[in-house]
């Protein structure tokens, strides 16, 4: 009797067909026949190098089975927006396609992409055509492929910046997005390239992070990078391993290319789907970090030079919000913050207006899901951010509005076992409402399951989605995961052992916030007051009293305090 082929298998399989890049005609060809059409094929695998996925039914993963939840005859789409670089004509534009074909509805991504929903089949066509005459493209946002190339998205402008390598992340990302040598991958390949002090597109969670160091080299400054590689959260977080090299300029785009030509070679990470990503080289594989530089050199066919010593910045915000002078003269960046990355078709086409009003019409998205306006006057300035923030886009926001970050949740995706979008405005409100003028740069990362698509690893307050069962009814829950940082701190967040309903997650953190302020050391932040307390102690904090530890994911039980949802 036949083997039934496991779920990588027949991925491999499907890969080995066909390069979904070259049949471009067969999604034109849905357009004509409609969602039921669609092969199965198409709908679970090869949509996605073209930046597509079935979009879930609102009830998330519970809703269906085998660990995917049901799908609608819609798609989510998502734009590939490289170094978070945008014209306002392109915003205009995606604000447009928003309007038109996606219910007004749109997110700004943590990879700095814009992601579309409720998007025919018969409207598909018309939306890759749109974005490609406006020199946007959705071809390797999904899929087994090198994913958006994140960037400081205020490369160029930033006055404090080690330099500009936004034009090395635009040449990679011509080179590989949609390029036939690359479109089978064991999974996602996630690169991030910058100049920038802060670190703001996190380098410690790619699969190749590029951060600009300086040193002194026969007598001259010379620019280059430090290169960090197998970096990844999801279900088992990694932070990249640092690799005693320094990356000229010139090299960059060829190690790139070197450490996405080693994933490919991987034939071990395409044995099984959840363990795809090159940092299972480092957390199953045995590698380290000489081992895998070894491989690189032989890969790219030349020996980098040493490292140079490198500080890691200090984990504060990397979000760039506020009003900030360029490095040219007269001009300012004006970064807003959109909470959890919502925006609407009018918000979307009221900051491409403003952009061109107050400014030069330039804007970037960033890793937080925010949005900037740069090359703006600084008289104009001011202006500006009032009127941002009367769209909704708020330029001097609360810790908890700027710090919040939200998966999709199950109001689009078919993974997600809790709705994160409403549950984190709801939750940024009551918290400001609760702790009015809260001083700390609090990073709270609301992730709907387990696959952390909202960075809850990372985050000073880490929420994972879980399902409780309350006088008889399952209702949203959150498992807290706390002290989770990048940079000079850089740490995992702990899963404590508290767990609670959706519905009393503001005061849980509330009851913590509050002994954070009444017991803290003078000069303390969270990261390090969270890493002084044990798991036992934080949970007393969240619940306001001794409880046991439950387990992430025990079947569902009552949590204290926990009411009818």
């Amino acid at each position: 009797m036949a083997t039934k082929e496991t779920k990588a298998q027949r991925v491999e399989r499907l890969k080995r067909e066909k390069n979904p890049w070259e049949a471009l005609e067969e999604i034109r060809g849905f357009a004509r026949v409609g969602f039921p059409a669609i092969p199965p094929e198409w709908l679970g695998t090869y949509m996605r190098w073209w930046g597509v996925y079935t979009q879930g039914d609102g009830a998330g993963v519970l809703g269906g089975q085998n660990g995917e939840g049901k799908a609608l005859p819609y798609f989510m789409v998502r734009i590939r927006v490289p170094n978070g670089i945008l014209r306002a004509e392109q915003v205009r534009a995606v604000a447009d396609l928003s309007r038109r074909f996606g219910r007004g509805v749109a997110d700004i991504t943590v990879r700095q992409n814009f992601q579309l929903h409720w998007v025919t089949p018969e409207a598909l066509p018309e939306v890759l055509e749109t974005l490609d005459r406006i020199g946007l493209t959705t071809l390797g946002a999904c899929g087994d492929v090198v994913r958006n190339i994140t960037g400081c998205p205020v490369a160029g402008l930033d006055a404090s910046e080690i330099c500009d390598p936004s034009p090395l992340a635009l040449e990679a990302s011509r080179l590989l997005a949609g390029n036939a040598e690359f479109y089978n991958l064991p999974r996602k390949f996630k690169v991030s390239l910058t100049g920038c002090r802060d670190w703001c597109s996190y380098p410690e969670i790619n699969d190749v992070g590029l951060t600009a160091i300086t040193r002194k080299f026969r007598g001259e400054v010379e620019t280059g990078f430090s290169l960090r590689v197998g970096g990844g959260l999801s279900t088992d977080p990694h932070l990249a391993v640092r690799l005693n090299v320094f990356v000229r300029s010139t090299q960059v785009v060829d190690a790139i290319r070197g450490v996405a030509e080693l994933f490919r070679r991987a034939t071990t990470l395409r044995e099984h789907r959840e363990r795809a990503r090159l940092k299972f080289l480092f957390l199953r594989e045995g590698w380290n970090a000489e081992s895998f530089q070894t491989e690189l050199e032989k890969v790219v066919g030349f020996q980098f030079d040493p490292a140079e010593q490198e500080f890691a910045p200090h984990d504060l915000y990397r979000d760039h919000i506020g009003i900030h002078p360029q490095k040219q003269e007269g001009l300012s960046f004006v970064g807003a913050a959109v909470l959890r990355g919502r925006v609407s078709s009018d918000q979307l086409q009221s900051a491409a207006e403003l952009s061109e009003r107050f400014g030069s019409g330039d804007l970037r998205t960033t890793v937080m899901q925010n949005l900037l306006v740069v090359n703006v006057p600084h008289q104009n300035a001011q202006p500006l951010a009032r009127e941002l923030t009367d769209i909704g886009f708020p330029v001097a926001a609360s810790p908890f509005v700027r710090g919040t970050i939200a998966c999709s949740g199950t109001e689009f995706c078919k993974l997600a076992i809790t709705e994160t979008k409403g549950f984190s405005r709801w939750l940024t409100e009551e918290l400001d409402d609760r702790l009015p003028g809260f001083d700390q740069e609090l990073k709270l990362h609301v992730t709907g399951c387990p696959n952390s698509c909202g960075q809850h690893w990372i985050a000073d307050i880490g929420l994972e989605g879980k399902k409780l069962k309350v006088n008889g009814s399952l209702v949203d829950a959150y498992y807290f995961c706390l002290g989770g940082a990048v940079g000079a701190l850089q740490s995992i967040a702990r899963p404590v052992g508290y767990r609670c309903a959706a519905q009393d997650v503001p005061e849980a953190i509330e009851r913590l916030l509050r002994q954070y302020r009444a017991t803290r050391e003078p000069g303390e932040n969270l990261r390090r007051y969270f890493a002084r307390h044990s798991n036992e102690e934080l949970r007393q904090f969240l619940a306001g009293e001794q409880v046991a530890p439950v387990e992430r994911d025990l079947p569902a039980a009552p949590a204290p305090h926990a009411v009818e949802g």
